[in-house]
């Protein structure tokens, strides 16, 4: 017997725990903190700038190419594109979980390398950007100036060269990014009328500037070989490149020979220093601002790096300018902090319930003080076990260290208590007790150790989001088993011959009533187990319509993937007719932030005008408001909630007349999509182009609202955009003499804008770009006063070889997996779950759909498609596991049946919890589910495994299951009591991550009580019925084996 060692040397026990309790302290401070473990998709982007290109043009000039390069890179997921207007390409690529970042950026950058040749000349000049990036904003920092001293510009100049440098060198936050294009260029202003009065092109003035704007090496004066020996050598430096806007104004773009009449760019336009785009206007409560975003790099602690990051800001500051400030504007960090808190409060809550349950039962302070001690062991000792298999401290895990609580004790009770009975019955002194209780107990303890194990581990083998899920959460508890069993066996035997000593008269008190209530509910419960087993038939009909019930449960209880959150922001799209001015954008976008601003749960608000969070594009008549909330604590009121806040602001928002507004809450698990609900996609794989596509979304938009499951549909695809479009006569332009390239690179360079030089400052190297005057390019008539010259060197205006006229098209073309899509957007009504209105969704697809249209999903949706059927197939095969180590520990087949038949009973009672609270079946409350088999059986096997003993001693089948149920029914009360307390402050949570903590809690409370209940009365009948067969099918009473050893049962 192994713990006769450690009962001899109580001392050596009690180090072996003090080394496993320092291990896990250690490992805990270096375990990063996150609120969920990475589950979300790897993702790449790919960014391209085809500057003057319609969304079309960029679609099948820019995307589909590289699209076609990129599709089917290894463990990819899908991919979503979007082409807008402005001539930009977001490409972003997710790829399986497991897959490593930086391997997945080289593979898309290879893939991209090889559609380069295919690509605009004028997309491979400005260079196509690939880059790994974190799925959701860590925090969102506002760089503004509050008395109005700095312009945009240069608070945008400012943050880019002083504060995303210092930001991207603190570890973990490397991916940082200023929102909007920031960068410094030299805007180079064209004026046609005078270019066409000193008969200058748009291609004259690109060849002038990149001549004259170079950088040259002239090499090094008396540089070796020379033919003579030399005193001095040194280099030769040239001006290079120019560096102000008055040097570019110099650049002479013609000259006659005598040099009497030089033309000069001052003659037809003028330089300054500009913004290389100006496709973002942003404010942060008003006050305009850049923004700073920071992206958690992967396994980096996420609240180390907003503490970091919040320092680094500090000591920028000190360098500041007097007149600019900054300000954490979003921080999601505050929501992972508020969660872990209220589970670490949770987390000592349930200690302290466990061990009063404990106290209540055991009525000793020292009996009690020991499993006090293991639960202590077992649950710090669990955080070495994290940190060697690359775990983090994040809400699965903390979950799964409280469900441990209430397990963990149970080994150390059983063996306390065993060892008091045979104090108790034997007479024998502590150490004599601890003995003979250790040669009962051990082959149990360790068999159910096994059967808990055997529940979890097969859900390590599970791949995906789900997969990470309950992953987390189930190894968790699987270590702290392991490590309560070792405790159990070793520190638990040594302190129990120390500290229990004998009882010395009877309780008196509560402890007495305790008693007497205990004695008479045994009593009752021996009598209805006794009329179980006489009327088999009633206990069938009552378990048929249990089994009943668990199936139309499952059928009535919507399924889901993760129940909603408050996560302390939120955020709110706007949407202006099309063709609506960027200043026409920023002032409904103001508005509709002041109109969250009103609300006192609101802390700060970030408008950003001209960017679209629902496609993540730059569009002119879009724009995005990041709401940040106030503190958890502070919004204990009702009237704080998100809820309450959504119900204010509707109505305001739907007064508007200007555009659309709308609020949106963030996905339930940040990463998983840009918002909570689902993400549509609707494929056109056939002919038609965008605008067939737009009408086919418009029907199943229409169809879909005339379902209740389904509410705020929305769509961005829009094939009805106001555009002018420009058609050059090719016969006239070639009768005139006019190169028709020549045609479009004057119209590109003019009305769009050309990157044709660079120049460098603060040390950096920024472009050069072309464009016309804004009052030369604000009305179709413009076209007239552009130029291009003919092959006789003749000046022709451009209106007589081009036609424009007003068309329609896409201001915005998303792609997704290479095809034109649509992306509907959607979430639940009151009352329906997601899954619903994924149902909802495809059977809508389905009946309107015409053919070469098909759909997709993406995000939170895709997860949720993916993992329908995993928890039925972790469900199976931990059912597997724990019959298979159980018909190894009992030696027969038979038997384990027994056991197995307290499951249905326990999910029965948690559905039964999760229908009356109103919830949904989603991945937390499956994953209750797995634990429920591991603590069910566990309870069964107290009673199967002493009645098998009694029935070894000679008792008949009917009394040995009747005699292991009464003598049972107190050791399985006290672990399921500790156990569903220990539980209770998961149902009874609020705050943040509450909506998760009551799904598992609910389901695992309600079925404790039914695999408490229900199958304390069956699992006698069944083992029963079992034995009885047995004894027919043989012929009477077996006889047992001399070696075959049967299990010793748990005092």
């Amino acid at each position: 017997m192994v713990s006769a060692i450690f009962i001899k040397r109580p001392i050596m026990s009690t180090v072996l725990s003090i080394i496993v309790v320092i291990g896990g302290l250690v490992s805990m401070n270096g375990l990063p903190i996150n609120q969920y473990p990475a589950i979300t998709p790897v993702q790449v982007t790919v960014s391209a700038s085809y500057p003057g290109a319609d969304a079309e043009t960029v679609a099948n000039t820019v995307a589909a190419p590289i699209e076609t390069k990129v599709n089917g890179v290894d463990n990819m997921l899908y991919m979503q594109s979007t082409s807008s207007a402005t001539g930009e390409l977001s490409l972003t690529v997710y790829f399986d979980i497991d897959t490593d970042p930086d391997t997945a950026e080289v593979q898309v950058n290879n893939r991209v390398s090889l559609a380069m040749p295919e690509l605009p000349d004028t997309v491979s000049k400005t260079g196509v950007k690939v880059e790994k990036r974190s799925a959701s904003i860590l925090m969102l920092i506002g760089i503004y100036s509050p008395d109005g001293r700095y312009d945009e510009k240069y608070i945008g100049n400012y943050a880019n060269l002083y504060v995303l440098d210092a930001l991207k060198r603190v570890p973990g936050a490397n991916q940082a990014q200023i929102m909007g294009l920031p960068d410094l260029a030299m805007r180079m202003w064209l004026q046609p009328d005078r270019m066409a009065t000193l008969g200058l092109t748009p291609t004259d003035i690109q060849r002038s500037v990149s001549e004259q704007n170079q950088q040259f090496g002239a090499g090094r004066l008396g540089q070796s070989p020379t033919t003579e020996p030399v005193d001095m050598t040194f280099p030769v430096v040239t001006e290079g490149r120019f560096t102000e806007a008055s040097e570019f104004e110099e650049i002479i773009l013609r000259a006659d020979p005598e040099g009497t009449a030089i033309v000069r760019f001052k003659d037809i336009g003028r330089a300054e220093e500009g913004q290389k785009s100006y496709m973002l206007r942003s404010t942060l409560n008003g006050s305009p601002s850049t923004f700073v975003a920071v992206y958690q790099q992967p396994g980096s602690n996420a609240i180390e790096v907003a503490e970091n990051v919040q320092k680094m800001m500090e000591e920028l500051k000190q360098s500041f300018p007097e007149g600019i400030e900054y300000k954490v504007s979003f921080d999601t960090t505050k929501v992972i902090q508020a969660s872990i808190d209220e589970v670490i409060e949770t987390l000592i809550i349930a200690i302290i319930l466990v061990v009063l349950v404990t106290y209540l039962f055991l009525q000793k302070v020292n009996t009690t003080l020991i499993p006090t001690i293991a639960i202590f062991v077992s649950v710090i000792g669990t955080f070495s076990g994290m940190a060697a298999l690359g775990f983090s401290i994040n809400l699965l895990t903390l979950f799964g260290l409280v469900l441990a609580i209430g397990i963990v004790c149970d080994d150390a009770i059983v063996v306390v208590e065993n060892v008091e009975r045979n104090i108790e019955e034997f007479g024998l002194s502590p150490r004599e007790a601890t003995f003979r209780a250790m040669q009962e107990v051990t082959g149990p303890v360790i068999a159910t150790t096994l059967v808990l194990i055997a529940v979890f581990v097969p859900v390590a083998f599970l791949e995906g989001t789900t997969g990470v899920l309950y992953k987390q959460f189930a190894i968790t508890i699987a270590i702290s088993v392991a490590i309560s069993s070792f405790a159990a066996l070793t520190l638990t035997p040594a302190l129990s011959a120390i500290l229990i000593k004998p009882a010395k008269g009877e309780p008196g008190g509560v402890f007495k009533w305790f008693n007497n209530w205990m004695e008479s509910t045994t009593k009752l419960y021996a009598v209805g187990v006794s009329m179980m087993m006489k009327h088999v038939v009633l206990a069938m009909i009552v378990l048929g319509a249990m089994l009943f019930g668990v199936v139309m449960l499952f059928k009535i209880i919507p399924g889901s993937f993760v129940p909603a959150e408050d996560q302390g922001y939120l955020f709110a799209a706007v949407v202006l007719p099309d063709g609506a001015s960027m200043d026409r954008t920023e002032d409904l976008t103001q508005r509709v932030a002041e109109i969250f601003a009103e609300h006192p749960a609101v802390e700060d608000y970030s408008a950003l005008a001209g960017y679209s969070l629902l496609d993540s594009q730059f569009k002119t008549n879009n724009g995005t408001v990041f709401i940040s909330l106030k503190d958890f604590g502070e919004r204990t009121d009702p009237e704080m909630s998100i809820k309450a806040l959504f119900n204010y602001v509707t109505p305001k928002l739907n007064a508007l007349t200007e555009g659309v507004a709308f609020p949106i809450n963030p996905p339930s698990i940040p990463g998983l999509g840009t918002q909570g609900g689902f993400e549509f996609w609707l494929q056109n794989r056939g002919q038609g182009g965008a605008t067939r596509l737009a009408e086919v979304t418009k029907e199943v938009i229409v169809k879909a609202n005339e379902r209740p499951e389904v509410t705020r549909l929305n769509t961005t695809i829009n094939a009805a955009s106001r555009q002018l479009k420009a058609t050059v006569d090719r016969a006239k332009a070639e009768t005139l003499g006019v190169s028709v390239p020549d045609v479009y690179a004057a119209l590109q360079t003019l009305f769009g804008s050309l990157y044709v030089s660079q120049y460098n400052k603060y040390g950096r190297v920024w472009q050069v770009i072309l464009q016309a005057e804004p009052e030369f390019r604000e009305k179709p008539e413009d076209i007239q006063n552009i130029f291009v010259r003919q092959r006789e060197g003749e000046m022709v205006p451009l209106s007589s070889v081009v036609n424009s006229h007003y068309v329609t098209g896409p201001d915005l073309l998303p792609r997704f997996n290479g095809f034109m899509a649509a992306k509907i957007t959607g979430d639940a009504d009151s009352g329906f779950s997601s899954g619903q209105t994924i149902s909802t969704m495809e059977e809508v697809s389905a009946e309107i759909l015409p053919d070469g249209f098909t759909y997709a999903w993406s995000g939170q949706s895709f997860e949720e498609k993916k993992s329908s059927g995993s928890s039925a197939i972790v469900f199976v095969f931990a059912l597997i596991m724990v019959f298979l180590i159980l018909s190894a520990q009992y030696e027969q087949w038979s038997l384990p049946v027994a056991v197995i038949t307290a499951v249905p009973f326990g999910i029965f009672g948690a559905l039964v919890a999760v229908w009356l609270r109103g919830m949904e079946n989603d991945v937390y409350f499956q994953i209750g589910l797995v634990t429920l088999i591991g603590l069910s059986a566990k309870n069964a096997i107290l009673i199967v495994e002493f009645a098998e003993l009694k029935y070894n001693e000679g008792l008949s089948a009917f009394d040995a299951a009747l005699e292991a149920a009464r003598l049972r029914l107190r050791p399985i009360l006290m672990t399921s009591l500790s156990f569903i307390l220990g539980s209770m402050p998961l149902v009874l949570a609020s705050g943040a991550g509450a909506a998760a903590r009551h799904s598992i809690g609910t389901g695992i409370i309600g079925g404790m009580i039914g695999a408490t209940s229900l199958a304390l009365f069956f699992v006698p009948l069944f083992y029963y019925l079992i034995i009885s067969m047995k004894e027919k099918v043989s012929g009477g009473r077996p006889e047992p084996k001399p070696e075959q050893e049967m299990g010793k049962v748990k005092a």
